[in-house]
């Protein structure tokens, strides 16, 4: 949006500033800067510099041409305050409840989410340098707030170690020098932590955040045994290491989480965009409703229910909603339309590897008795164990196995499991949920339905529109709460964008075809 259409402040129900002296800004003058700033993907040095010398950006906000702005902190210090009062969603709740005045969104429609990874605002490490450039990180925090307790106290040569960055020179190349590097890092940190928390220390030296952020990450990265002899030091092995959703990635950034999807793994977060997508029957603009930003290992299903809960409580619930089968569980395809009304479309996955491969025995070859808590299976061999629990995602599962001396004589064992030791084992619902998700892989495979969920691709653009426009692949800031409010303001931007296009007649841009794809080989 190079520049704001005049009647932009009008729809927006704001009115023409009056002549008088330069007053200080309001924080709706403030968060309109904010959602600008993102729109144009600008710094705040920059936004600054819009407010005071733009014609487009002053009549948006309805400033006075001479008015002389604002200096850059106070973008700063509102987003702060945003934060400490737990008013992130403000900015984006005032503008939708303008647009639902205006009658261009509205509940019971159809709606559609999907989520990208975001990239923390700092660099990727290795694990040697994450572990050093942690304890550079306390050390520099220290030499701050305590200098005069640790220059009585440091050893010598730390200084020359970490007085630089650990990316700032080269580690060594050789295998025995690296190895003796790491141990001299981690007992110097251990030294560090002893010194720090030991009684003569100052009690609130404990409580600076980045020496508890190198306790952390010395427990979760090594493990010591102290003996007679000395202490021993290691790297705790793959298997020993806490679970992604708790290990630190970053001592500058302790809310980012290392995950992993489709092979390609990344140190962030995760956003889920929700927008509307009815402009087909309604001829309105597909606009944003809501944002949630997770760390990148909370899994897309976790957040439905809030996803739900905020839309209901603005009045913007959707009587439909597409999502890909990322979020879709039996859970969901259960209650959400009988406690919340809301018709969830997206694929159910396959039962088994099996049935993808389209061969051998998968889930539906086998006869569930609920009753009697057993399955027989296509041979009519019975199942001997019937466990009920939660799977991996804290959900409702039930765990039928065959005896291992069920099925090793068996001759279709080939096509039923490639366990070599155990029997087939299924993983099922319970019976109201595995009612649901039959009758979901059956609607799923009619025109019909594909028809509808096809709609759901519409929000890739959004989420590349957020990417391109606003540059939200990366964080500008550290910390969840920060990178969250980024997002909001992210979202609202998007949504000025649009209803710039949709208020000036801009078309939709084509989807993009190849020339091999249009040619017509029928001919």
């Amino acid at each position: 949006m190079a520049t704001t259409p005049p009647w932009a402040r009008e729809q927006a129900g704001g009115e023409r500033s009056v002549c008088g002296p330069p007053q200080k800004p309001r924080n709706t003058q403030k968060a309109g800067a904010g959602a600008l700033q993102f729109a144009e993907n600008l710094t705040d040095r920059q936004a600054a510099h819009a407010v005071r010398a733009r014609i487009d950006w002053k009549y948006l906000l309805g400033l006075e041409l001479a008015d002389p702005g604002f200096d850059f902190t106070v973008l700063t210090g509102f987003r702060d305050r945003l934060l400490a009062h737990g008013l992130e969603e403000k900015i984006l709740d005032s503008l939708l409840k303008r647009l639902n005045e205006l009658g261009l969104v509205s509940g019971r429609g159809r709606q559609r989410t999907d989520s990208t990874h975001v990239l923390t605002a700092v660099r990727d490490l290795n694990r040697l340098e994450f572990v050093g450039e942690t304890l550079r990180a306390a050390l520099e925090a220290v030499a701050v707030t305590a200098p005069q307790w640790l220059t009585s106290w440091i050893p010598r040569g730390w200084q020359e170690r970490y007085g630089a960055r650990v990316d700032s020179y080269r580690l060594p190349s050789d295998e025995n020098e690296r190895t003796q590097l790491t141990w001299r890092v981690a007992a110097d940190g251990y030294q560090f932590l002893e010194a720090a928390f030991a009684t003569s220390a100052p009690a609130w030296l404990r409580q600076v955040p980045a020496v508890g952020i190198l306790r952390t990450v010395w427990l979760q990265q090594f493990q010591r045994t102290i003996t007679d002899a000395g202490q021993e030091v290691a790297w705790r092995g793959k298997d020993n290491l806490p679970p992604s959703r708790a290990r630190i990635t970053s001592p500058y950034d302790p809310d980012a989480r290392n995950s992993v999807k489709r092979g390609s793994a990344w140190d962030g977060y995760k956003v889920h965009f929700t927008e509307t997508c009815d402009a087909r029957e309604t001829s309105r603009p597909h606009l944003i409703t809501h944002v949630v930003t997770t760390d990148a290992t909370v899994g897309d299903p976790v957040v439905v229910d809030e996803i739900h809960d905020r839309l209901d409580a603005k009045g913007l619930l959707p009587g439909e909603h597409l999502m890909d089968a990322g979020y879709i569980s039996a859970e969901l395809l259960l209650t959400a339309p009988s406690q919340r009304g809301v018709r969830v479309i997206g694929p159910v996955r396959p039962m088994t590897r099996r049935t993808v491969q389209a061969s051998g025995y998968d889930k539906a070859s086998f006869t569930i008795d609920w009753d009697a808590h057993r399955a027989i299976c296509p041979d009519g061999s019975h199942s001997r164990y019937w466990t009920e629990g939660l799977d991996n995602n804290q959900r409702p599962a039930i765990r039928i196995r065959f005896a291992t001396e069920t099925c090793a004589p068996c001759p279709s064992r080939g096509q039923c499991t490639n366990s070599t030791r155990y029997g087939r084992q299924l993983t099922v619902r319970p019976q109201d949920q595995d009612a649901v998700l039959e009758h979901a892989r059956a609607e799923q495979s009619t025109e019909e339905w594909k028809a509808v969920y096809a709609i759901r691709s519409g929000i890739e653009g959004t989420i590349h529109q957020a990417v391109t426009a606003t540059g939200a692949r990366r964080t500008r800031y550290a910390g969840l709460g920060k990178t969250a409010l980024a997002h909001i303001l992210t979202a609202t931007a998007v949504n000025l964008l649009r209803l710039d296009a949709w208020w000036t007649g801009q078309p939709l841009a084509p989807t993009r075809t190849s020339h091999l794809a249009a040619l017509d080989l029928a001919a």
